[in-house]
């Protein structure tokens, strides 16, 4: 496990960067339940319509990746690409108003993706999903369920690497098979992409572009990775929490128990505090 990175209680709060000239507009839409699509009540112990099978075992090879997060590793400046491509990624939305975003990567897992869903769906909310395409490429139908439900289905590569060690074609690749599996289950490629461990460069935000994503990062990151304990998790969100902030948490790559258990409790929490629960929307 790697430390020299950042410490776990670091918060960094990046301006986002709007220099895109004609490039697409990213605006935002409230996950309110008049406008969160609605599905059929599934009763206890029922598998979802969607799903090909029991979900006991994950399907694709799940990796050994964990290091810590790298947010403060921020990119170089440099000059603009074509197409025009931005220089940090998304971290936080102040334009949110009094609303937040949640963010769960490495997913989908059949062991800890559907109970996040389930929390999401009773409390009529969207948040986003960042898929690693190994994972995702065995588990379309909780890919459809997320998209089904409203939420955002955004790329996290194939399979979790540190991306500034990589080449151009490497990173083209991790980022390519991935869009295309979600792609191919949902009709539609991500508009969002995140880089593994915050660690950005420039041939990422390049490719990226080239792909039609934006880069979103982080303002709260969890460290539910680290399984500190349910109630550490809900305190480092409830502490965290503030207008435009956008919160890492995480669906698979581990046991994520505790953050499925962490969600039923930190959700109502928030939302009695007035706060909404939105996502992006490009247009």
């Amino acid at each position: 496990m790697r430390s020299d990175y950042t410490g776990p209680e670091r918060r960094t709060l990046l301006r986002v960067a709007l220099g895109l000239g004609a490039a697409t507009a990213v605006h935002l839409i409230a996950a309110d339940p008049a406008s969160t699509p609605s599905r059929p009540a599934r009763t206890a112990g029922t598998p979802p319509a969607a799903a090909a099978g029991p979900p006991g075992q994950v399907r694709g090879r799940p990796s050994p990746y964990r290091l810590d997060p790298m947010t403060a590793n921020t990119p170089p400046r440099y000059r603009p690409a074509r197409p025009p491509v931005r220089t940090r990624p998304f971290e936080h939305l102040p334009e949110l108003g009094h609303s937040m975003v949640l963010t769960f990567d490495d997913g989908p897992d059949p062991r800890y993706t559907p109970g996040i869903l389930a929390t999401l769906r009773e409390h009529s909310v969207r948040a986003m999903f960042f898929v690693c395409g190994e994972m995702a490429e065995g588990n379309a139908d909780l890919l459809r369920e997320m998209a089904d439900d409203g939420h955002v289905v955004g790329n996290h590569t194939w399979s979790h690497p540190l991306i500034p060690k990589l080449s151009r074609s490497a990173i083209r690749d991790e980022l390519g098979r991935t869009s295309e599996v979600v792609e191919r289950a949902l009709g539609t490629a991500p508009l969002w992409y995140r880089a593994p461990y915050g660690a950005w460069n420039r041939n990422s935000f390049e490719i990226g572009a080239e792909l039609g994503m934006e880069p979103m990062a982080w303002t709260v990151d969890t460290l539910d990775w680290r399984t500190p304990g349910t109630g550490t998790i809900v305190r480092r969100v409830l502490d965290g929490a503030a207008p435009g902030v956008v919160v890492l948490s995480h669906d698979a790559g581990g046991d994520r128990s505790q953050s499925v258990a962490a969600l039923r409790r930190y959700l109502p929490r928030l939302l009695d505090s007035g706060y909404r629960i939105t996502v992006p929307h490009r247009v």
